[in-house]
């Protein structure tokens, strides 16, 4: 049975890693990176100053920080090291030479499950859960689903292994979510914390761009997105 998923996995794998052009080669690669992404993290907590109070924007700041080390952690450090699946990208791999390299980057020995794919989802779901805002939510989603078929394309990871991360990271940033924002409950409930004003929510400029339809991160995120397109055209 394991060798029959496994096969499946290499199967799908194969036919959507085959499908590649120069242009996608440099989207998929600038859009897997991790700094790229660093204006759209900030902008979650411009966000976050401008709905919650201090108080909440700080515990919620340790429990997304919390999700993503947990998500990570948990696949790199405990369940890779017991499964040992080599990356199809990986020349130990007998399936490596029939795999789409980009510029020669072929990841770490083992991928499963995807550290990306985990990650990328626990932050995801945590914000999703906390803003809780239906296009906020299909935005965000959308850019983890992205960011995983990426992998895919540069050939570092099966779907198996993006799946269960995805799964993983989603189910942990849900409950870190939950378990902040019933701390910072809990604790203004027992007069430990009073519950103010967002800090941004008396700036103009910042009331103008967050009572459009698209909140800051989803904007920051679009002019990523677009940066990303421009540079793989040139």
């Amino acid at each position: 049975m394991l060798e029959t998923l496994q096969n499946i996995d290499a199967e799908v794998f194969l036919f959507f890693n085959s499908a590649h052009c120069t242009f996608f080669d440099s989207f998929m690669s600038l859009y897997s990176g991790k700094f790229i992404w660093i204006p759209m993290y900030a902008s979650l907590l411009l966000v976050m100053l401008g709905r919650f109070p201090l108080s909440k924007v700080l515990i919620l700041l340790v429990g997304v920080a919390l999700s993503i080390t947990l998500a990570d952690q948990i696949c790199s450090s405990l369940i890779r090291p017991i499964c040992e699946r080599l990356r199809p990208s990986n020349p130990s791999n007998p399936l490596s030479e029939f795999v789409h390299i980009v510029n020669g980057y072929r990841g770490g020995a083992y991928g499963f499950p995807s550290c990306h794919a985990a990650n990328s989802f626990a932050l995801a779901a945590f914000a999703a859960v906390m803003l809780r805002r239906r296009s906020f939510t299909l935005f965000i989603i959308t850019w983890a689903i992205i960011n995983c078929y990426s992998r895919i394309y540069l050939g570092v990871h099966y779907p198996g292994d993006l799946i269960v991360g995805a799964l993983i990271g989603s189910a942990i940033g849900y409950v870190c979510c939950r378990c902040s924002c019933a701390a910072w409950q809990s604790l203004l409930n027992r007069g430990r914390l009073y519950d103010a004003k967002p800090v941004l929510a008396n700036i103009p400029a910042y009331r103008r761009v967050m009572s459009d339809r698209l909140n800051l991160m989803e904007i920051v995120g679009i002019f990523t997105i677009i940066a990303i397109i421009l540079a793989s055209l040139v």
